[in-house]
């Protein structure tokens, strides 16, 4: 999507609609009005100021009316089109000094709102506002405990880049301290197609309060300034997109702000890769650095795009580079961190989701080894139980706690050395030895697939299964059932769960075991692909619209899909039992390649009883972080009695299974 259109509103009328568009020759987002029975359009608005992209217009659901539309600059701006909702907001405003205002709900007649009034330096307080009444009742303050006396002011700073750009960011600057000679923080949004914009910033506070200037800059790529802005960052990851940032920093040294050995950067998610891109492509600007679930390698990156996503990969292939031509893959290895990490000097704090599916665990593993081989200084927090990203408080607790920790011994900040005993016990779980990192080579898998010594068992059996993820547990009851037809297996699993039932159907050969076809039913979805000659053929069909599916596998598939309990069953499994197999990952159009091995024997119960049974795990073959699971099957009827999975693509959700009868 390199261009925006989108209907805002209804008119008055009800007959035309309100555009905000960027399409074609327009560089900066405006309001249109469009006729949908002839497409004609009229502009309505832009930015008088010519500034930046138009961010939303407010009509009233009275009588349609225009009632104000808003412009996100370094502070929003609004341009009223109805004069007695102006003179209303004024007399808000007289009571709300110095603060920005916006509305929530309100009632049909438009009389009563919710709305919320903060300021760069307040969180934000919740008001209930009686229009004709000319009254404000407060109801909340969001984080009423933060003392808003003693937070820092946060202020629009804009500097010119290498070449010659205006980049616009925000400077905080600690309280109470005098404006030079103070250590940095670069601090870069996350996206990157997104911008920070005014108001409380919850990093900026947190990290001014430990005596930091902090730069937040809007560089090329960034959303809301106009299509030309946002083009300028196409192609440039880790180079003019990085300049922005440094560029910034050069800024402030020379004005005397910040004390050029005293510069740090940090950021989570693209904020992540652009700590590591500083830290490997300048290693001499920054003095410590903190690179939160960071992407270091591009390449990887792009190729976990699932096809579902297809305009969204178009969209980054364009913005970043195409990895399927030779000059856009040598762009991308270029870009990435992982290609330089021996060139990082900087001392180094990694923070890594264990169950991260966007950024895998192993990027993070060679970065850290690197930094580790190279003897620089580098820690490492890895959360067992998060994904892209901290959800919890205790790991962010953690997280936060050792950054400021780590920022004080590189930058000379200010940190609070106590911690509550729930902080200590949980940094030890999430803290990583950097000398305990070893990177996992990746197993080859040869073309042909294990060989079974025994055949599946016609019959059905049922399991008793339940998903458990983010403290929530859904129950499912399973059904599977192995049919003998015409020189094949025909395997049907059933779940059913409390949102509905999903059926998984698979045609295997009989004696080899492979897998040659699925057809799948999940609410309005039906998957249809066949497997042959070593490649994926089928369609994927929601609401009428179909998708292909087409993918070179490299090999035969093996313990796939339904009956893949079964079908590793049928292995000759014993102690110390190794082997390699394909997968297909569907919705993703590629092969995951997968270790299986029998790690010993266990008596295990379930309700269908209990059993002597091989230990089996199967792990990625490329030793990274994927699916992984755990099978026991009896060793005396060869049967799959109990399994649990992991999920990481579900944030380390678990499912557990066991046979019933």
């Amino acid at each position: 999507m390199l261009e925006f259109c989108g209907v805002a509103a209804f008119d008055a009328s009800n007959r035309q609609v309100y555009l905000i568009t960027n399409k074609g020759a327009l560089d900066l987002s405006e309001l249109d009005l469009m006729d949908p029975t002839t497409g004609v359009t009229t502009k309505v608005e832009s930015d008088p100021e010519s500034r930046v992209d138009l961010r939303n217009v407010a009509t009233s659901e009275v009588d349609y009316r225009i009632l104000f539309t808003e412009y996100e600059d370094d502070v929003p701006r609004r341009y009223f089109r109805d004069k007695a909702f102006e003179q209303a907001y004024r007399w808000l405003k007289a009571q709300l000094p110095g603060k920005d205002i916006t509305f929530g709900s309100h009632s049909r007649d438009e009389s009563i709102w919710v709305l919320t009034a903060y300021s760069d330096t307040d969180p934000g307080a919740t008001y209930i506002w009686n229009r004709k009444a000319h009254t404000l009742a407060l109801q909340y303050l969001i984080r009423e405990e933060l003392p808003r006396e003693s937070l820092s002011e946060r202020r629009p700073y804009q500097f010119s880049s290498s070449d010659g750009l205006l980049i616009h960011g925000y400077l905080t600057l600690p309280k109470g301290l005098s404006a030079s000679g103070l250590p940095l923080i670069v601090w870069p949004h996350g996206g990157p197609w997104a911008r920070d914009t005014y108001g409380y910033d919850t990093f900026a506070q947190f990290l001014s309060n430990r005596g930091y200037a902090v730069l937040q800059p809007n560089f090329r790529g960034s959303t809301g300034y106009g299509k030309r802005f946002l083009n300028a960052g196409n192609g440039e990851w880790g180079r003019k997109m990085q300049d922005d940032l440094t560029w910034g920093v050069k800024a402030l040294v020379d004005a005397g702000t910040v004390d050029r050995r005293r510069a740090g950067i940090g950021g989570g998610s693209y904020g992540g890769y652009a700590t590591l891109a500083g830290v490997a492509f300048t290693p001499d600007l920054y003095a410590a650095a903190v690179a939160i679930v960071a992407p270091s390698n591009l390449i990887t990156l792009l190729d976990a795009i699932p096809p579902y996503w297809e305009a969204g990969r178009k969209q980054m292939y364009t913005r970043m580079a195409d990895p399927t031509t030779a000059q856009g893959k040598a762009l991308l290895v270029a870009e990435s961190p992982l290609t330089q990490a021996k060139a990082i000097v900087t001392p180094l704090l990694v923070v890594q989701g264990r169950n991260d599916p966007r950024v895998n665990v192993r990027e993070s593993d060679q970065i850290v080894a690197a930094v580790r081989d190279n003897g620089k200084p580098v820690e490492y927090l890895v959360a067992p139980d998060e994904g892209h990203g901290f959800a919890r408080p205790i790991n962010n607790l953690v997280l936060y706690t050792s950054a400021e920790k780590f920022l004080a011994k590189h930058l000379g900040g200010r940190y609070q050395e106590s911690m509550t005993p729930a902080i200590t016990e949980r940094m030890a779980v999430l803290t990583v030895d950097p000398k305990s990192v070893v990177l996992v080579k990746k197993v080859d898998v040869p073309t042909g697939a294990p060989k079974p010594t025994a055949e599946l068992t016609p019959g059905t059996v049922t399991w008793k299964a339940r998903l458990e993820a983010a403290g929530q547990t859904m129950p499912m009851d399973l059904t599977r059932t192995v049919k003998d037809s015409s020189g094949v297996w025909v395997v049907s699993e059933t779940a059913a769960m409390p949102m509905g039932v999903m059926s998984d159907e698979a045609v295997i050969d009989k004696g080899s075991l492979l897998l040659r076809k699925r057809v799948i039913h999940q609410g309005p979805a039906v998957i249809e692909v066949s497997f042959a000659d070593n490649k994926a053929t089928g369609t994927m069909s929601m609401n009428g619209q179909n998708r292909p599916i087409t993918a070179d596998l490299g090999g035969a598939l093996f313990a796939d899909g339904p009956g893949a309990s079964d079908v590793i069953a049928a292995l000759p499994l014993a102690e110390g039992y190794t082997t390699t197999f394909r997968n297909f990952d569907i919705m993703g159009q590629k092969v995951q390649a997968r270790q299986l091995k029998v790690v010993g024997s266990e008596k295990v119960t379930v309700p269908a009883g209990s059993f002597d049974a091989w230990k089996v795990e199967i792990t990625p073959a490329d030793g990274g972080t994927g699916e992984t699971t755990t099978l026991w099957v009896d060793k005396a009827t060869r049967r799959p009695v109990k399994s649990v999975t992991v999920l990481p693509q579900m944030n380390g959700a678990v499912a557990t299974a066991e046979l019933v009868k």
